[in-house]
């Protein structure tokens, strides 16, 4: 493919033309990706790179089939949904049909923050009430409401940052959590939480409108809730009048494999009030969703406002939701997440008794989180270590992310095309730059012996984590974001400037 500019052309552009505050990846040595496939993302030298981390393009970079029914459509008609059009309600009715009955009302909207700023205008309306129950390095969005329930993102403006109507509950996370795997019922005891700020408010005088939660965190640490707690958080927040919001931008459309939705991993038994879409939803293309009940969606239409979104459920965009369902069915990509995810977790787990440096694994289809620790007793992050990974993956031509509060959890939410041929590759590097890591530290030796003593103890005992993480659910924990990418020193140093991916 022939380039308009030259790599450093293209950079000093964007610094001259672009927000200084619209980051790139690896800021040091930024790719320039020209052209993308399935799992694969190619740069101007055509070198290849596989993408661990683009959950957007769901069904794989520049799928024909999506690209045909987009053109197809494109070539026909594109106009406003004040018209009618059969695309708009067989895309509704095909995409509700994934959910549970009573969750059957579409708002097509243009992004996931602009799902999320729905839902909120949705749950504020129905009884009047304005305060939000939100989690703990919870992100949902980037627009003036969401960043004010986003603790992700508000708490780096300042401790005064939070506003009065926004209520922050502990993140339900097992690994680095309030109430940890050695709790016998984790699932109420964080939802207690929630009841405990809910009594506060109505103390104050304040009234819940929603509690919002990613069906499973993603920036905020790959973190899978316990099972039961949004059913015991859903009775709460609903006895005073509140609704709950499940945010499915990042997890949704089968990439927990036994699912089409990850708030289903909770069980039948619960059903949120209001589920919002993105990034998948349309393979790259700028679509999202709000699906709600009919009594929200009629107690919206009771303010006489009218909701009318000019580019939303637009039939270009419609075609691509439908061929992009369609794909993940005759694809069988959410029986591909099981499959793929099941040996990654395996993979993971044969690494964690390898290495100290890896405190826990977690995931469920192909969302996986590995989280480095200096230290597995005290579960002290490994930021740095974490950053130097992700730069050394890439000159392998891997893309692999490093997020949560520490930075320090390995990040896999790739394209649901992804192999097992795929998982393998990543993880043999990945194990030989941990083995790398450890030597230049020193934590190889001071670890070594208690890691080969639990792994062989596993092993007599039939019970290693690779059985474990067979399960729809892995989280294999063990006892306990931004640095320049350099190789660490023979006096082990590590690398301190920061930087940004």
């Amino acid at each position: 493919m022939e380039e308009r500019y030259s790599k450093a052309e293209t950079l000093a552009l964007r610094r001259k033309h672009i927000g200084p505050s619209c980051k790139v990846f690896f800021a040091k040595d930024p790719l320039k990706i020209v052209r993308a496939q399935g799992q694969y993302m190619f740069d101007e030298k055509g070198e290849k790179y596989l993408d661990c981390i683009n959950n957007v393009a769901h069904v794989g970079h520049s799928h024909p089939y999506v690209i045909k029914a987009a053109t197809k459509q494109m070539e026909l008609l594109n106009t406003n949904s004040r018209f009618l059009h059969d695309n708009l309600v067989q895309y509704a009715q095909r995409l509700t049909a994934t959910l549970p009955e009573k969750l059957s009302v579409c708002y097509f909207v243009n992004s996931g923050s602009e799902a999320n700023d729905l839902a909120l205008r949705l749950a504020r309306q129905y009884h009047g009430h304005q305060d939000v129950i939100t989690l703990e390095n919870a992100y949902h969005g980037h627009i003036t409401s969401l960043i004010d329930i986003s603790p992700y993102k508000f708490n780096q403006l300042g401790k005064d940052s939070k506003k009065e109507f926004v209520h922050v509950a502990p993140s339900p996370d097992i690994y680095r959590g309030k109430y940890r795997e050695d709790h016998p019922d984790p699932a109420s005891a964080y939802a207690e939480e929630v009841k405990k700020i809910i009594e506060e408010t109505q103390k104050n005088g304040r009234k819940i409108a929603a509690f919002i939660a990613e069906s499973m965190q993603s920036c905020g640490g790959q973190v899978i809730p316990p099972v039961g707690y949004f059913q015991k958080v859903a009775e709460y927040v609903r006895a005073v009048g509140g609704v709950f919001i499940a945010d499915e931008v990042q997890v949704g459309f089968g990439r927990v494999g036994k699912h089409f939705w990850a708030f289903q991993l909770q069980g039948e038994d619960f059903v949120p009030d209001i589920v919002t879409m993105g990034k998948p939803i349309g393979n790259g293309h700028p679509m999202s969703c709000v699906v709600t009940t009919r009594e929200i969606a009629e107690s919206f239409g009771a303010s006489g406002m009218e909701y009318f979104n000019t580019f939303g459920g637009n039939p270009v965009s419609c075609a691509i939701g439908l061929a992009v369902l369609e794909v993940i069915e005759q694809e069988d990509l959410q029986g591909n997440a099981t499959r793929v995810g099941n040996y990654l977790l395996e993979l993971l787990a044969e690494q964690k008794e390898k290495h100290p440096l890896v405190g826990d694994i977690r995931g469920v289809g192909l969302f996986v989180g590995v989280d480095l620790v200096k230290d597995q007793q005290k579960r002290t992050p490994a930021t740095a270590e974490a950053l130097h990974l992700i730069y050394k993956l890439k000159e392998h031509q891997i893309l692999l992310s490093a997020d949560g509060p520490h930075r320090n959890i390995l990040k896999f939410k790739p394209p649901m095309c992804f192999t097992m041929e795929d998982a393998k590759h990543v993880v043999e590097a990945i194990d030989s730059l941990l083995t790398e890591i450890e030597e230049a530290t020193g934590m190889k030796t001071e670890n070594n012996a208690s890691a080969n003593a639990q792994y062989k103890t596993k092993t007599i005992e039939g019970n290693s984590q690779s059985e474990g993480a067979n399960e729809s659910i892995s989280h294999t924990n063990g006892a306990a974001c931004r640095q320049e990418n350099e190789l660490y020193s023979k006096k082990c140093s590590l690398p301190s400037e920061t930087i940004r991916t």
